[in-house]
């Protein structure tokens, strides 16, 4: 059965360092054109984790929601969603990062390497190694979200560093579908666990990208996410 998000209230929660800007830029374009309300709370890098867990509560108070996110976010999106039964319509996970476990992962490494960036050096000369290493535009958005979230920036990377995700196991008791988007070419959110979720997920489907078409419109990401889903 299709998921209809017409008039479904979608929460998308923003990955590790990142904010409530930029997944409103990569989803709310194919969201609205589903007919969704669209909810992208901003970050409490204080109480990360927690405040997403907030925001996905307060939502489903007047009726099932649709959830997701960004890395962390949908990890946290994907166990809300397994939490609670009846109460989502379907999980948007775009660049999952990591199943069950993180102590292998590379976006939980490149967090703790951010983070202790940050403690030692301070914003400013932690964002000019972060993009001297990365390329322009995601060192750009990093840019203004990471001094958005500055100073509890490097407590957001630790806690998400070691969040435990879903497991295989879990993820094969999910009753909803699942849209899954992932870059192809992504060193820090492997395509691996993207086809790791699709095929342990019983209704998911996988579309994929590239980062530099990611770069060129975050809304390009949103979009394969939500096409996903509907093929699901």
């Amino acid at each position: 059965m299709t998921v209809t998000l017409g008039g479904v209230t979608t929460v998308l929660l923003p990955g590790t360092g990142s904010d409530d800007d930029f997944v409103y830029r990569a989803f709310s374009a194919a969201l609205h054109a589903e007919g969704a309300t669209v909810v992208t709370p901003a970050p409490q890098p204080h109480r990360l984790v927690a405040g997403y867990r907030e925001v996905l509560d307060e939502a489903a108070r007047s009726g099932p929601v649709a959830v997701g996110g960004v890395s962390i976010g949908a990890a946290v999106a994907t166990a809300w969603a397994l939490a609670h039964p009846g109460r989502a319509v379907g999980v948007l996970a775009a660049l999952p990062a990591w199943t069950g476990s993180p102590l292998t992962a590379p976006a939980a490494a490149a967090a703790r390497h951010s983070a202790t960036l940050l403690r030692r050096d301070g914003i400013a000369a932690a964002t000019a190694t972060m993009r001297a290493g990365s390329p322009p535009w995601l060192a750009d958005e990093l840019s203004r979200s990471w001094l958005g979230q500055w100073p509890a920036l490097p407590d957001a990377m630790e806690e998400a560093a070691g969040y435990v995700a879903p497991t295989i196991a879990e993820l094969g008791r999910l009753t909803v579908p699942m849209g899954i988007a992932a870059a192809v070419d992504d060193p820090v959110h492997p395509i691996e666990v993207a086809a790791e979720w699709a095929a342990a997920v019983p209704r998911a489907a996988l579309r994929t990208l590239t980062l530099d078409e990611l770069g060129a419109d975050p809304a390009r990401l949103g979009a394969a996410c939500v096409a996903a889903l509907l093929e699901a």
